[in-house]
């Protein structure tokens, strides 16, 4: 499955514009972690893109989210490592921690990090990307009244990837910045 083909996809089942760019903004965050670590950009990429296509499905719900996306690309013909990756990044649905794989970590702190970033661009006057600072992001990841519902334990996952805290909002932060455009922000 190509790039083009997983947004259709993503679009059959997802249609709150907010989710869209969430799943563009985490697949852009995968991109760059996967150019970081020297693996496969396409696959952690789409990874990004359909990890919440079953957000809608299940009501968002965190017992079932992620369980009914395997259902939905496994007819599909999606990688089976793609398929675990997104079963996995929801780990309420398993019930126990099972991340266990550069993969899984990046994904489960790469689409978490969003939310923060976001949410930080959100404050600024200007409401843009570009306004935001790593420094801010880091800052706002010790308040955890802000952005309540971003997991800071699954976003500290990133390393597992041997990449710091800093580094990884940097990184984050960098993607995010180069399809601000299509996010709106």
């Amino acid at each position: 499955m190509n790039r083009e083909q997983a947004l259709d996809l993503l679009k059959t089942y997802v249609h709150n514009q907010n989710t869209i760019k969430h799943s563009m903004a985490s697949e852009a965050v995968l991109r760059a972690l996967a150019t970081k670590l020297g693996t496969d950009v396409e696959k952690w990429g789409l990874a990004g893109l359909l990890h919440d296509i079953d957000y809608e499905t299940t009501s968002g719900n965190a017992k079932t989210h992620g369980l009914e996306s395997v259902k939905i690309l496994s007819e599909h013909n999606v990688n089976p490592e793609i398929i675990e990756a997104i079963k996995l990044h929801n780990e309420l649905a398993e019930g126990v921690s099972v991340r266990s794989k550069p993969f899984h970590f990046a994904l489960a702190a790469g689409e978490t990090i969003t939310g923060l970033i976001t949410a930080t661009a959100l404050v600024y006057p200007d409401k843009k990307l570009s306004s935001v600072k790593t420094k801010s992001i880091t800052k706002r990841m010790k308040e955890r009244s802000f952005a309540a519902s971003v997991n800071r334990d699954v976003i500290m996952e990133c390393e597992k990837l041997g990449i710091p805290i800093d580094e990884f909002a940097q990184i984050s932060l960098t993607a995010m910045c180069n399809i601000s455009d299509q996010l709106g922000l």
